[in-house]
């Protein structure tokens, strides 16, 4: 039987959804299949939680001793969202130590949690964006001028940050600093981007039994101003599967979504956000571990699908199993 560490928690604010997608992931792994066990990383510590006890995580190659026995595990599914389990840090860490982990590499993880690289990279192959200026903190910049570049109204966000967390949409110059502010207060460097008036989706993309999928397309129309995090979890949106879309329009979401994908040699699950303007998707972000709360799209897809959650596990296990790290013989 396999031996499967169900990683949560993570440093940043969305560690509460972290333990969340922990809970139905865990529900969804087969207990005949795995012995699994929930561990916590936490700015407190690391440690195997069994039984409502805590066993500390020997950093040195992921182990923890229960009554005098050391416990090893083959294979690590992590559902951190944020740091360090979703821009690289974990996944190089696991590398280094030759422990099989799902979703993609540390490179991808780090790509795409900077939302200008992943621009930057995306660009390049031709992906519509919107219109976007990257402030770093301390940096000295002139309003009039971001303004006159993005227009207004204009969205101002954290470069490093999930769940929607420290994002404004900016209506009025007055209101530009106080967006600035909160966004700096997730991460030290902000992207300005233009707004786009359009329809929201958002596409599940994922490496399903060897073969890249497009798990499905949702609409999201959001009560407040935008899709942030009330609209994600608090129930303040229609989340539409599959999304009112055109037949054609329907077929160029899944062909630049796959293409997204595949251009930065994805693997695993992936959840990216889409604004449609005249037919055509841009490209906003992508989540490379999407949420696995019952308020959570991904799984809605899947249901949509006729994929059983049972299935995804399996198939993300099978090919965290099958990629080597480069530094393990």
């Amino acid at each position: 039987m396999l031996r499967v560490a169900v990683v949560a928690g993570g440093y940043s604010d969305e560690s509460v959804v972290s333990l969340k997608s922990c809970e139905l992931i865990y529900a969804s792994l087969n207990s005949e299949k795995y012995d699994k066990t929930r561990v916590r990383i936490l700015k407190e510590g690391w440690y195997a939680e069994i039984d409502g006890e805590k066993y500390p995580i020997n950093k040195g190659d992921f182990s923890f001793e229960k009554n005098g026995e050391k416990r090893m595990f083959d294979v690590v599914f992590n559902t951190i969202h944020g740091t360090p389990g979703e821009d690289g840090y974990l996944q190089a860490y696991f590398e280094m130590i030759g422990l099989p982990y799902n979703g993609c590499p540390f490179y991808q993880s780090a790509l795409t949690f900077n939302k200008k690289d992943c621009i930057a990279v995306l660009s390049k192959y031709g992906i519509p964006h919107a219109k976007s200026i990257y402030i770093n903190k301390g940096d000295q910049y002139s309003v009039a001028e971001i303004i006159d570049q993005v227009g207004l109204p204009c969205f101002v966000k954290p470069n490093r940050s999930g769940s929607s967390l420290g994002i404004s949409k900016v209506h009025k110059r007055e209101e530009f600093e106080a967006a600035m502010e909160k966004a700096f207060h997730e991460d030290k460097e902000v992207l300005v981007e233009s707004f786009l008036d359009g329809t929201e989706v958002s596409v599940g993309v994922l490496n399903y039994k060897g073969k890249t999928m497009v798990l499905g397309i949702t609409e999201i129309v959001p009560h407040t101003e935008f899709f942030d995090y009330d609209a994600k979890y608090n129930g303040l949106s229609d989340e539409i599967t599959p999304a009112r879309l055109t037949v054609e329009v329907e077929q160029r979401v899944r062909e630049v979504a796959e293409k997204a994908y595949k251009c930065i040699d994805m693997s695993g699950f992936s959840r990216s956000e889409y604004i449609i303007v005249n037919g055509e998707p841009h490209f906003i972000e992508m989540n490379t571990l999407p949420g696995f709360s019952p308020a959570s799209i991904f799984p809605q897809q899947a249901a949509h699908a006729g994929i059983a959650l049972e299935d995804l596990m399996d198939s993300e296990i099978e090919l965290a199993l099958s990629r080597r790290s480069p530094w393990i013989e």
